[in-house]
């Protein structure tokens, strides 16, 4: 039904149209010299732009006016053709040709094809013939084109997206191609772009459809010729930036990656192959002496049969003597030993004799050098913990804070949709005005003294704050999010950037505000907001009102989780306070552990210590001997003593200017204790042995002998770690050099405290045990005890305790069994084997989320970080000290035009943009002198003006590519001052304000570009590797740069202060654990007297440093200043674990020697074949079996005299200490202390007391070597040195008497070994 409010000539008109016009447009002729579309007909609606009409006349001839209009445009060209355009379409396209000239117009063949493509559609006589019009819509009486079919060659196409696919815009970091194309990756994408209808783009559909007969009769596409980007003819050739095929190509980058035979490294591989090589040569070994043995053995047997069975008397008296010991006594002195002994002998008798003046003496300088903790100082800043001042990286920071400002603060939130999956995705409508509302409530926010985002953001134009986020596409204001058109909006904004600028006039990249998306943003897995804030030099009154803000920031996006929680959304965060602030967090948490796991060894080792002088029988026979033998306050002291070594350490470096760091006040106190504690109880239990075997003589001088024993132990083990760590104070890291300085000090001040204070209030407290008073409470004098439980004892009578029965009685002997000292030595070196082959799989670096509580908020953000932000970190490459006003040195630096130099640093970064799996550069360089160079060309008529007038207007010689007559000196200072406040528009978008206005140090006083910045980005960066990788390359890349241009450039990103470590870090760790192993090898020979026994020490201290490297690659621990900390305490603390057994052997305790069980180290058969030579040649073993069976008592000795101390003293100490730890929460602790901990005690102590006594009875030096002559009549010339303390007492009267009823050692006399 007709509807009666029509008037009935509009009626039948809308008939007429509905019916005959889709009749009339598919009569359409189409022939060459007509049209499709022509003049403009009217608009849609109100603010729609200009639609043509369809009209299939004739081409015309233009009046001179529009040729001239048309030639200006579209170029010499259509000087002579007819035309099917209008002066009204030519205006319309001029604009829009105009705003994509300022993206394009650096490459001449790009902008050339762009031009013919859109000039030849508006104007050609033979539009009809590729253009179809498809749809129309009546207007006023007039049909205006909405859709229309646009036929273009595969070969135009193609050509067509060649050549502008690389063509960059700098100011934005990006290609053309994601303004003009949508980002397309093909020329059918980029057509379509081209051709969808949109808001400041095509006003109408235009289909790039294929041509066919049978879709398309009578046409054809339009198959003009294109240019290419490297066109022979130069005035369309394009310069390196934008067209690789113009580029010089670099040379290869040699691959740094491991060398891997297989699956396995090259490291690995050999020392797999070297010692399964080794192990066969064992094998083989051990079957050639077996065979040999039984070959022996049957010779003997024959002998056997011709000798008399009855034994002489001869031979009664030439059989074994009794005890092995007896015979391997050591008879000779090293001097420097002997010195030690008789210095530390003084040095005993005087503290133990004067215990009031010492003790006053080393509390003096105790509280002198605490006087230090008036300047007591804590280093937090990471750059000073991790960077020495002196290297380059710290360096280039500060130039390049002083020249550009500090690198922006930023406040970043991620909102996601993982909590509810049944929920609409994140990019809907209610989460965007969700969005808008959280950025107003920010913009709302106040905090504490009044301060607001506005007083603390970063501002590059018109007093507008930078926030990248999905609001800027519309101008930062709710109300322009459409609830009909926002997915059109948003779609259209993402693909062109520039048509949809925020309030700070800087297009947004949609992967800086979009989170993990494919071809359409709407499915975009999260939404990214980030505050950009200014920063400021530290303790500034403007960086104190920031951080008071973004701690406000941080409370109110706290609240907000919570809202996004019940919109079925996550919401994660940072601001640039938290790191520090969740750091600190967890430093207070590891504290509490720390003193935990302290408190548990303080206890133990006060405990343990009271052990050394009760067994279980003086205990049952005389109880109250507890009371008494309890040395409970004396192990408080032995800590107190510790404590106040560490207090020392800090007050003198402190004074110093040192500074104490988190890793000092959690590792100093672990490595003295491990230290401190081990010589307290080989000071203790030698002066048990010394109450036994001096048992009348006067308390100093019982002190006296036992620190004349130990004390040359002590200054073994504390010289050289003292040495060790000091060597590591020479570094340049301030994070290791500091710990390196408080290390050396705290042992060495712990050490003379030890062998004096100390031993005065040791000497104290068996002066109270004599006297037969009370622990802890020596007022009150047990009178009921035991006489015989007391100081003046009788040898014998106190009890051995089980752990020390067990070493000498069962561990030491069979570890000393020759089959036995095969297993361990092939087990030791697998497992030094297994280390080397894993020290390729040691990652470097310290992964953030590590170094924060567990539960801390920002583990999800950063855990967003990696998986939704496809953006990487900005990289700037820094021009220094380049006179940028000639035009020489602007040739250097350019890359947008054809006279640039061929390696220029525009055209060297974008090489390396090309090859992003070796450089880690993702996007184009925003080079500011091409974006200056184009804001000159008159061309752009909205950039640079003069009074109304283009500044290059009428100059002699024009603006021109090979950039002829461009300014320089004072003139170049004037426009690239007038450039860089030159605001960012639509109509200009290469002006310096916003991109370029922080990035360019002018000097107009003496006419100079001092500094500038080159940005550019990095790929997205997902781990430590990568970070360090991007670093490498970075650096690379600006030698480079400099070395070919002759000029300064180095890289700045704001990461790469905290990565330099990882550039020298395996060195650093080389050298230093290098260098300790060689102080080590030089000290331990020199004091020990024995090159070969200071080989087998430094041997075992490295290949225990080897094992823990294996175990940090098993345990996931990278290597980092933390772990290298720990490294440096490992060595310390493995030598402690090394040095007494070392020097227990080489010089060997008499008395203990001669408790060696009989025939412990030598084999059945080996008694015999050494019973049947004796038989036939009635003399002693030979040399060469006294030397063997002389390393082996040595060793048992070693074991049975300090072997308990040390398992006692540090092993269990360090295993309760470390248990501890394992209940920490802080993830940094539990990955670089309780593991590298864990394997260090397992380790030390396992090499240590396993393999190093095998190994010292096996390769163990014997001390100087006497005349040949001598070793047929004297076999105790390769035995070792005498240890004048160990001679003479009750305990070796009585065995020289041989009186074993007094000895209580009845186990000696078996023969059970």
């Amino acid at each position: 039904m007709r509807n009666p409010s029509l008037p009935r000539w509009k009626s039948i008109y809308l008939i007429w149209v509905s019916t005959a016009l889709p009749l009339l447009i598919s009569a359409v002729t189409h022939e060459a010299g007509r049209c499709a579309i022509r003049g403009n007909c009217g608009k849609e609606g109100l603010f729609s732009p200009q639609l043509p009409c369809p009209d299939n006349g004739p081409a015309e001839v233009p009046d001179d006016k529009t040729r001239a209009s048309l030639i200006e445009i579209c170029g010499d060209d259509w000087k002579d053709s007819k035309v099917c355009c209008k002066p009204e379409q030519l205006e319309t396209l001029q604009t829009n040709l105009k705003r994509a000239d300022s993206i394009i117009s650096s490459c001449p063949a790009c902008r050339a094809n762009f031009v013919n493509l859109f000039c030849t559609f508006t104007c050609s006589p033979d539009q009809s013939l590729f253009v179809n019009v498809t749809r129309t819509t009546e207007k006023a009486g007039k049909s205006l084109v909405t859709e229309l079919d646009h036929l273009v060659s595969d070969k135009y196409g193609e050509g067509f997206y060649d050549s502008c696919k690389e063509v960059k815009f700098g100011a934005s970091n990006g290609k053309a191609m994601d303004l003009i194309g949508g980002g397309a990756q093909n020329y059918t994408d980029f057509l379509n772009f081209l051709g969808k209808k949109k808001f400041l783009g095509s006003p109408f559909q235009m289909n790039f459809n294929r041509s066919n007969e049978a879709d398309f009769p009578g046409m054809k596409p339009m198959d003009k010729k294109t240019r290419s980007c490297n066109d022979e003819d130069e005035q369309y050739r394009c310069a390196c930036v934008d067209c690789p095929q113009s580029c010089k190509a670099l040379p290869e980058v040699a691959d740094e990656g491991e060398c891997y035979v297989g699956i396995l490294p090259c490291l690995s591989f050999a020392v797999i192959i070297v010692y399964s090589g080794l192990l066969l040569m064992l094998v083989m070994t051990i079957s050639g002496h077996v065979a040999y043995q039984k070959h022996a053995q049957r010779k003997n047997e024959q002998l056997r049969l011709l000798h008399d069975a009855a034994q002489s008397d001869d031979e009664d008296e030439g059989d074994i003597v009794h005890n092995a010991g007896m015979l391997e006594r050591p008879q000779r002195h090293y001097w420097l030993n002997t010195l030690c002994d008789k210095a530390f002998s003084k040095l005993g008798m005087f503290c133990a004799e004067f215990p009031a003046i010492t003790i006053g003496l080393s509390l003096f300088g105790v509280a002198l050098l605490s006087l230090g903790w008036i300047r007591f100082a804590v280093e937090t800043d990471p750059v000073r913990l991790w960077v020495s001042p002196d290297s380059a990286a710290a360096k280039e920071k500060a130039y390049f804070d002083d020249n550009f400002g500090r690198f922006y603060r930023a406040e970043q939130v991620f909102i996601v949709n993982d909590t509810d999956v049944s929920k609409a995705p994140v990019v809907s409508y209610d989460t965007l005005r969700w969005m808008f509302d959280i950025e107003g409530r920010v913009n709302r926010l106040r905090a504490p003294g009044g301060i607001t985002l506005d007083d603390v953001c970063f501002k590059p134009v018109d007093n507008v704050c930078v926030v990248q986020s999905v609001s800027g596409y519309f101008q930062g204001d709710v109300n322009n999010l459409s609830p009909k058109t926002w997915e059109d909006d948003l779609q259209h904004c993402a693909e062109s950037p520039v048509d949809c600028l925020p309030e700070f006039q800087q297009p947004l990249n949609p992967n800086i505000v979009f989170g993990r998306y494919g071809e359409d943003v709407l499915d975009a897995q999260s939404l990214v907001i980030t505050w950009v804030i200014n920063n400021h030099p530290e303790d500034s009154e403007e960086l104190k009102k920031t951080m008071v803000f973004e701690n406000a920031l941080k409370d109110t996006l706290l609240g907000i989780q919570m809202e996004a929680k019940e919109r079925g959304l996550r919401l994660s965060f940072s601001t640039e306070v938290s790191l520090e602030q969740e750091l600190n967090k967890s430093t207070n948490t590891d504290a509490k552990i720390v003193v935990i796991s302290y408190i548990v060894m303080f206890l133990y080792a006060s405990l343990a210590l009271g052990s050394t002088s009760l067994g279980i029988r003086s205990i049952l026979s005389d109880p109250t001997s507890l009371l008494v033998q309890s040395k409970f306050m004396l192990g408080v002291v032995g800590i107190a003593i510790v404590l106040m070594s560490v207090s020392a350490s800090v007050g003198l470096f402190s004074a110093m200017g040192i500074k104490v760091t988190l890793i000092i006040a959690e590792v100093i106190p672990f490595l003295v204790l491990a230290v401190g504690v081990d010589n307290i109880f080989l000071i203790v239990h030698e002066f048990e042995r010394v109450n036994v075997s001096h048992p009348d003589g006067p308390v100093h001088v019982r002190m006296s002998k036992a620190l004349g024993r130990m004390g040359p132990s002590i200054l073994l083990s504390a010289s050289t770690e003292t040495v060790a760590f000091a060597l590591g104070a020479a570094v340049g890291m301030p994070a290791v050099r500091n710990f390196a300085a408080y290390a050396a000090g705290a042992v060495f001040i712990n050490a003379i405290l030890q062998v004096t204070m100390f031993v005065s209030v040791l000497a104290l407290n068996q002066r109270r045990v004599e006297a037969g008073r009370a622990d802890c409470i020596p007022c009150i004098k047990v009178t009921n005890r035991d006489p015989m439980s007391g100081g003046h004892m009788m040898y014998g009578m106190e009890d051995e305790s089980a752990l020390q029965r067990f070493i000498h009685k069962r561990y030491a002997p069979t570890l000393l069994r020759p089959k036995v000292k095969v297993g361990v030595v092939a087990f030791f070196l697998a497992l030094f084997t297994a280390g080397l082959s894993l020290l390729p799989e040691i990652e470097l670096g310290l992964d953030q989320r590590i170094a924060i509580p567990s539960d801390s908020y920002l583990i999800p953000y950063f855990n967003d970080l990696e998986k939704y932000f496809g953006v990487g970190p900005p990289v700037y490459f820094v021009t220094r000290d380049l006179n940028i006003t000639q035009l020489e040195h602007q040739k250097e630096l350019c890359g947008r035009f054809l006279a640039c130099d061929d390696y220029s640093l525009s055209n060297i970064l974008e090489q390396e943009r090309n090859r992003p799996n070796v450089s880690y550069i993702a996007d184009a360089t925003a080079s500011w002198i091409d974006d200056f160079f184009l804001w000159l060309n008159p061309d752009f008529e909205d950039c640079c003006t003069t009074r109304g007038k283009s500044c290059f207007e009428g100059r002699d010689p024009p603006w021109n590519r090979a950039l002829k007559g461009m300014p320089e000196g004072t003139e170049f200072i004037d426009y690239v001052q007038r450039w860089l406040k030159a605001p960012t528009t639509a109509e200009c978008p290469v002006a310096g304000a916003a991109a370029y206005g922080t990035s360019v140090k002018v000097d107009a006083d003496n006419t100079a570009i001092p500094a500038s910045a080159f940005r550019t980005s990095h790929t997205p960066l997902r781990s430590q590797r990568e970070y360090i990788a991007a670093y490498k390359a970075a650096r690379r890349i600006a030698a480079d740069i400099s070395e070919r241009n002759g000029i300064d450039v180095f890289p700045y990103s704001v990461f790469y202060i905290f990565f330099d470590q990882y550039t020298t870090i395996v060195s650093l760790a080389g050298k230093l654990l290098g260098s300790a192993a060689a102080i080590i090898f030089v000290l331990t020979t020199v004091l020990l007297g024995s090159l070969r026994t200071g080989l087998v020490v430094t041997a075992t201290v490295s290949m225990t440093i080897v094992s823990i490297l294996g175990c940090m690659a098993i345990a996931g621990v990278s290597l980092n200043a933390v772990s290298l900390v720990n490294l440096i305490i490992s060595v310390g603390i493995a030598l402690e674990f090394c040095a007494h057994i070392a020097r227990a052997f080489t010089f060997p305790s008499t008395s203990v020697m001669e408790r060696a069980p009989r025939l412990a180290f030598t084999s059945s058969q080996a008694m015999r074949n050494g019973r049947e030579e004796h038989l036939m040649s009635h003399r002693l073993p030979s040399v060469q079996t006294s030397r063997s069976a002389s390393k082996d008592v040595r060793a048992w000795a070693a074991l049975a005299n300090v072997g308990s101390s040390v398992i006692s003293g540090i092993t269990i100490t360090k295993i309760l200490g470390v248990a501890v730890l394992a209940f920490t929460r802080s993830k940094i602790f539990e990955v670089y202390y309780f593991r590298v901990w864990v394997a260090l005690v397992i380790m030390a102590s396992t090499h240590a007391l396993i393999f190093l006594p095998v190994a010292l009875s096996l390769f163990g030096g014997r001390g100087k070597s006497f005349p040949t002559d001598m070793l047929t009549s004297d076999t105790n010339c390769c035995i070792g040195y005498v240890d004048p303390e160990s001679e003479g007492g009750l305990e070796q009267d009585l065995r020289s008497r041989r009186y074993p009823a007094l000895l209580g050692d009845e186990e000696y006399d078996s023969d059970e070994y």
